[in-house]
C-alpha cells in the first residue's frame, strides 16, 4: 500500500518512513507543503500522513487545495498533544483523522489501514473474494481456510485487487500502487506477480482484460 508522508522534521520523517515500511507500507516522503500538494494532486496514493506545520506552504493550505479539486485521498494529520485547535481545523478542513505526536507506529499503521478500508467501503480488516480471504493487519492470506504464503509484492497486489474488486486496473495503475520513488520496475513485473497469484490462489481469481489490464471479479 503506497502512502505519502509530508513531514519536515528529518528525524521524525526518517523514523516514520522506516517504521511504516516495516508495517507493509510503501512510503514516499516529502518535506514541504508545496511538494505535499503537488504529490497529493496526482491522486495515486492510498492515503497520506500530513504534518500541518510545513515550510513553503502550511499543511492546511495544501489540504484545502486538494479538497478544492475534489480529490478524496484519505488524509491523516499529525498534531502536537496540546494543539486541539489544529486538530479541529484539520478535521473541518477535510482531514479524515489525526494522530498526536509522539507517534506510536502500531496505532498509526492501524489508523491508515482503517482510512483506506473506509475509502473503499469496507469496514472489516478481513477482505474476502470467493474462497480467498485477506487479513490486512496480519498480512496473511487464506484459500479455503488454508494459509497461503505470498511475497510482499504478491500480498500488496492482491490487496489492491480486493479493495478494487470488479474494477479494471491497468499495469501503470498497479505499478503506482506497489512501487515508490526510485524503485526500478521491470517491464513484466506485474505480469509475473499476477502469474504467481493465479498459481497460488487459482487461475480464475484475476481476469485479464486484453489491452486494458486486470480485474478481480466478485462471484456472481
Amino acid at each position: 500500500m503506497r502512502i505519502l508522508l509530508a513531514e519536515d522534521d528529518e528525524l521524525l520523517g526518517s523514523g516514520l518512513k522506516a517504521g511504516l515500511g516495516q508495517h507493509g507500507f510503501v512510503v514516499d516522503w516529502v518535506r514541504d507543503g508545496v511538494a505535499a500538494e503537488r504529490e497529493l494532486m496526482t491522486g495515486q496514493y492510498a492515503a497520506a500522513v500530513l504534518d500541518l506545520g510545513l515550510p513553503r506552504q502550511d499543511g492546511m493550505d495544501a489540504l484545502a487545495a486538494v479538497r478544492g479539486r475534489k480529490l478524496h485521498t484519505p488524509v491523516l494529520i499529525l498534531t502536537a498533544r496540546e494543539a486541539i485547535d489544529a486538530r479541529i481545523r484539520g478535521l473541518d478542513g477535510g482531514a479524515d483523522d489525526y494522530i498526536v505526536k509522539p507517534v506510536d507506529l502500531g496505532e498509526l499503521s492501524a489508523r491508515l489501514r482503517a482510512l483506506v478500508r473506509r475509502a473503499h467501503g469496507e469496514s472489516q480488516t478481513r477482505l474476502s473474494l470467493g474462497d480467498v480471504t485477506l487479513d490486512q493487519a496480519a498480512r496473511q492470506v487464506w484459500r479455503d481456510e488454508q494459509l497461503i504464503e505470498l511475497s510482499v509484492r504478491e500480498f500488496d497486489l492482491l490487496h489492491v485487487f480486493m479493495l478494487n474488486a470488479d474494477r479494471v486496473l491497468g499495469r501503470e495503475q498497479l505499478e503506482k500502487h506497489l512501487y515508490g520513488w526510485g524503485t526500478e520496475v521491470s517491464s513484466n513485473a506485474i505480469e509475473v506477480h499476477v502469474h504467481n497469484l493465479r498459481r497460488k490462489l487459482g487461475s480464475t481469481l484475476i481476469e485479464t482484460v486484453r489491452g486494458v489490464g486486470y480485474v478481480a471479479r466478485r462471484p456472481v
